[in-house]
């Protein structure tokens, strides 16, 4: 299994709001964001990805969180750094989905991966994008499982702690496991995907019948605790591809509309029709969202 170290230094590097990344993950499974790699070229979609607290801060060195990488590496305008006085240019990207981090402090500490995983120079490692030795992934898994979010939650498995082979990634929050909603969306829009058209049925056969994705028009985030969801208005199936591109480098994911549209400007989209139904839908979940919006 392929894995690289991504380098972050919040005093000099991205520009999270880390507390709300961190609640994204835990409402809906990951975050998608871009990560400047420096020059390293080498990377690939499905690469995964150790996330590595570097400089000099309160907290400390240490390791932070894992994801994987969804693209190959790009050159994009170079992210502004508060205080910099860097001037503008590009740097090199890929972008990750983060689907587990741990909080500020509680990080796995540089003493004990240098004890577990020698191989990798912890204390000294600077910069991000770097390949891990193949031997050292698996012990870094095993340090991730032993001393990272799987440690305080043993009934359950994290991402990074299982063979490659084992994953399936279905990304879900609480609202899209509620297994009525989950009945009357479909019940209402279909299994196909409703932004490409995708079937999992038609492609797969049998072993890909009644499986789609199911993801949620308006963030989580921007729904009250009292929020009553519309299964019709609010849940929308998508492919898992769509379903990335949906929240890829956003924070308010993507409508229905505009992923049809990059495919349309792409030259990939086939004519489609959108009934009265739908199209009241999405009025619905548009007005809720530009409702919500500070």
């Amino acid at each position: 299994m392929v894995a690289i170290i991504l380098g972050w230094n919040p005093g000099r590097g991205n520009d999270w709001d880390y507390d709300a990344v961190i609640e994204q993950v835990t409402e809906t499974g990951q975050f998608l964001d871009r990560w400047n790699v420096g020059v390293h070229r080498r990377i690939q979609p499905g690469n995964q990805a150790w996330l590595l607290l570097q400089g000099g801060g309160l907290h400390g060195h240490g390791l932070i969180g894992h994801g994987v990488v969804m693209s190959e590496s790009y050159e994009a305008p170079r992210r502004p750094t508060p205080n910099s006085s860097v001037p503008n240019g590009t740097e090199r990207y890929v972008s990750v989905a983060f689907d587990a981090l741990l909080p500020l402090g509680g990080q796995i500490p540089s003493s004990v991966l240098s004890s577990e995983v020698p191989d990798v120079a912890w204390n000294t490692f600077r910069g991000s994008g770097r390949l891990i030795p193949l031997e050292s992934e698996p012990l870094l898994q095993r340090v991730w499982r032993e001393h990272g979010p799987a440690a305080s939650e043993p009934c359950g498995t994290v991402p990074g702690t299982y063979p490659e082979e084992a994953v399936s990634r279905i990304e879900t929050n609480r609202y899209e496991r509620n297994l009525e909603a989950r009945r009357i969306c479909l019940a209402f829009h279909g299994m196909s995907c409703a932004v490409c058209g995708f079937s999992f049925e038609i492609t797969y056969g049998d072993i890909g019948k009644d499986f789609v994705h199911v993801h949620h028009v308006v963030p989580v985030s921007q729904l009250g605790s009292g929020y009553q969801l519309d299964p019709i208005a609010d849940l929308v199936p998508l492919c898992g591809n769509c379903h990335v591109m949906a929240h890829l480098g956003v924070g308010t994911p993507r409508s229905v509309a505009e992923l049809r549209q990059a495919i349309a400007a792409a030259g990939h989209l086939p004519g489609q029709i959108v009934d009265d139904e739908a199209l009241a839908a999405q009025d619905a979940a548009l007005r809720i969202l530009e409702q919500r919006q500070p």
